[in-house]
């Protein structure tokens, strides 16, 4: 079809039209169609102000409840396709049949549009419902005027050569359509496949993660790949693209694809795996998620720390459940010189050894030192089963510490300034002096 077919096309359906509007029955007709607009509006407004939607179809078997759900939302639309049809039906009675014509193309609509959105409501995101309903009710309403092969014509009679590839806007919409059909299906298959591995005890959380990212990987080139073949798109003429999208990864993508590639070594050598602690730079907490780009390292406050996954491989990450739960803690005090370090010692590792998640197997231990300016300086060591609460944990002894040391008298030292003011003058004398309490 070239473009003088194209424009006696348009001049032709152009004087179709004219002779349509001029005639007084079309607009006998409009009239009719609004006033069963008006009373198709009214008439669903009150059937789903007296509809519960929540207890609709409650009891009745699986698909049943989602088409009477549907039939309430479109009761409008039902009720207009059924007005449209008894109207056409009293005006092929009454005068001659053509009369009506524009009667039945509004029907044909409001039935296409409401079988469209019953079927479309197995699907559940909503953005793919929208895009499907539009494009097959477009498709449907060029078909019920006889316009859907002319309209084929005209999208495939321009085009663009590329390499031996032929683009066509018909191509582009049929691709379009294919795709997200395609991807649509393979998230599907894809949340099903997860949803098996991860019910797997055999598989560590780490290999679960990557099966899962390179199955959903595989599928969605499968899905392009069977998109493209469908529409008579030949992948061998993409081979022109190949060195620019090489150039495009090299520069452009370089960190998105450095972080996949990081991604695939982190699930591989195990070094992190959901639910590991791990310490980043700054960030603390435990790894929630392992992404394509990132992984998900929950805080414990609320708050989610998202770091790229090149960061774990270039930079020093500690991961205190590495090769175990066990975590040494450490405790740090102070007493004067007053007191008998032997007793200090035996009181500190009497305390931890008594804490409730202490591991008994491995006792506490606590040695001196230093002796400092201000007393003496122990370190208290003991292990824990998880280093969850690590801090709750270390808050728990301390406290006992200090109620055993008020408890044999043993007097911790602190710091207390004092200023000496001569002769009612500045210079003002800063002296450090030992308190006890």
């Amino acid at each position: 079809m070239d473009m003088t077919d194209i424009l006696d096309f348009l001049h032709s359906a152009a004087r179709s039209v004219g002779a349509e509007v001029t005639s007084p029955w079309f607009y006998l007709q409009i009239g009719l169609v609004l006033a069963g607009a008006g009373i198709s509006f009214a008439t669903g407004a009150a059937i789903r102000a007296r509809t519960d939607m929540k207890t609709l179809g409650k009891g009745w078997p699986a698909p049943l409840p989602v088409v009477a759900r549907v039939l309430v939302s479109y009761s409008s639309t039902a009720v207009f396709a059924v007005l449209m049809r008894l109207t056409r039906l009293a005006m092929q009675t009454l005068t001659w049949p053509s009369r009506s014509y524009l009667l039945a193309v509004f029907a044909k609509l409001a039935l296409a549009w409401l079988v469209i959105r019953l079927v479309t409501s197995v699907i559940r995101n909503e953005f793919l419902v929208r895009l499907v309903s539009l494009s097959a009710w477009l498709v449907a309403a060029l078909s019920i005027i006889g316009q859907l092969d002319p309209t084929i014509d005209a999208l495939d009679s321009i085009s663009i050569e590329i390499g031996g590839l032929r683009l066509t806007p018909l191509v582009l919409i049929k691709l379009g359509i294919l795709l997200s059909v395609t991807l649509w299906l393979t998230n599907i298959a894809s949340n099903f496949v997860e949803s098996r591995i991860t019910r797997s005890d055999d598989l560590t959380p780490s290999i679960q993660v990557l099966l899962v990212k390179i199955i959903r990987l595989a599928l969605m080139v499968l899905a392009v790949a069977a998109a493209m073949s469908a529409v008579g798109i030949n992948l061998s003429a993409l081979a022109i693209f190949s060195g620019a999208a090489g150039v495009g990864i090299g520069f452009g993508l370089q960190k998105i694809i450095a972080n996949f590639i990081s991604g695939i070594i982190l699930l591989a050598d195990k070094s992190v795996k959901p639910g590991d602690l791990v310490t980043i730079g700054d960030s603390s907490g435990r790894i929630s998620a392992m992404k394509t780009r990132y992984i998900s390292v929950a805080a414990g406050d609320g708050r989610e720390f998202l770091i790229p996954n090149e960061d774990l491989v270039t930079q020093k990450v500690t991961n205190w459940t590495y090769t175990d739960n066990n975590t040494l803690v450490k405790v740090n005090f102070g007493t004067n010189y007053d007191a008998d370090p032997h007793l200090v010692c035996k009181l500190a590792a009497d305390i931890a050894a008594a804490s409730p998640r202490a591991i008994k197997g491995k006792p506490p231990g606590c040695i001196l030192t230093e002796f400092a300016e201000a007393g003496m300086k122990f370190s208290l060591t003991f292990w824990i089963g998880d280093p969850d609460g690590m801090d709750n944990v270390k808050s728990d002894v301390m406290l006992a510490l200090w109620d055993a040391f008020k408890r044999e008298g043993i007097r911790v030292p602190y710091p207390v300034r004092e200023l000496r003011v001569r002769s009612g003058a500045l210079p003002v004398e800063n002296t450090v002096v030992e308190v006890s309490s």
